[in-house]
């Protein structure tokens, strides 16, 4: 390959990328994106900068510019693929959701056998709670990937998700079995599988094992010390569920669900003026339309005796 420095503009211009690259990574962003730029002044043509330049704008949730940043860089680029799928998100983010389904159905079309649009498509459905399409893309990736290695367990899990969704459990557990066989330390997994498994009363002693795991690999993640709470609940230990729950809240204040959870627990070891309160609180939160009407009830009478 020829020398990537033949001239001191262009030894000037990869320093300047360089220092805006790090700073825009490490939380510098205005000062990275000045630095990025002086970059692009003195070489206009310089695809890593504006990938770079693109994805400052989007830590900053500045979507058009990162489109336009990242529209500089030519199709014979090779990070040209990798590029369309960022701005298929970018679009994402602007809520036109359709126009980015349309670019990544045209890369599809192009290239049938690439796993990557097939799966940033899925996974932008998803997001958007359309759980059926999202499944019929991962399971067209999947069906390219003859024998799937440790890096395909996204895909398996995204399914599953997905398939919990759609209320089709049996599939879903195989994909969350099938990412834990091929990866199995990954956090979001082993919560997801031993938090739907405690909730169904089924495989509880392994389902907790899963969740201290998940736990045990990210402990300030309110998700998982919140599924570690419920579960304790649901195995009747109130003194650690309470405690776990409360943590949770504390980690993750926003989330109406874990709010709820304490709620419930509150009122079962009897401190029902902070389970009326948690309930409330949960309200504000911005819960789905059926925990609203099951927090309302709570609210009025308390939890049934049984």
């Amino acid at each position: 390959p020829p020398l990537l420095v033949t001239t001191p503009t262009d030894g000037l211009a990869e320093v300047f990328y360089g220092i805006g690259d790090a700073l825009a990574g490490e939380g510098g962003l205005d000062m990275g994106i000045i630095f990025l730029q002086f970059a692009l002044y003195l070489e206009p043509d310089f695809p890593l900068a504006y990938a770079a330049l693109a994805e400052a704008y989007e830590s900053a949730k500045k979507y058009e510019l990162e489109m336009q940043a990242l529209d500089q860089i030519k199709p014979d680029s090779p990070l040209w693929l990798n590029v369309q799928i960022q701005k298929s998100f970018a679009l994402n983010s602007l809520e036109r959701v359709d126009d980015a389904k349309a670019l990544l159905e045209e890369l599809i079309a192009k290239d049938p056998k690439d796993v990557r649009p097939l799966d940033a498509l899925g996974n932008i459905l998803r997001s958007h709670e359309r759980y059926g399409e999202a499944r019929e893309y991962y399971t067209r990736a999947l069906a390219l990937i003859p024998k799937p290695t440790k890096d395909n367990w996204t895909l398996f899990y995204s399914r599953g998700v997905s398939n919990e969704r759609l209320k089709n459990w049996p599939e879903a557990e195989v994909d969350f079995k099938e990412a834990l066989a091929l990866s199995p330390d990954e956090s979001l997994v082993l919560n997801y599988l031993g938090y739907s498994w405690v909730d169904q009363g089924r495989n509880l002693k392994q389902a907790m094992d899963y969740i201290r795991k998940a736990v045990k690999l990210k402990p300030d993640d309110g998700y998982y010390v919140d599924s570690l709470g419920w579960a304790y609940y649901r195995l009747g230990n109130l003194p650690a569920a309470v405690e776990n729950l409360e943590r949770a809240v504390e980690l993750k204040p926003d989330d109406p669900i874990i709010n709820d959870h304490l709620g419930d627990a509150y009122w079962k070891v009897g401190r029902l003026l902070e389970a009326k309160y948690q309930w409330q609180q949960a309200l504000t939160l911005k819960p789905e339309s059926e925990q609203i009407v099951t927090l309302k009830q709570k609210i009025a009478s308390g939890l049934p005796e049984a």
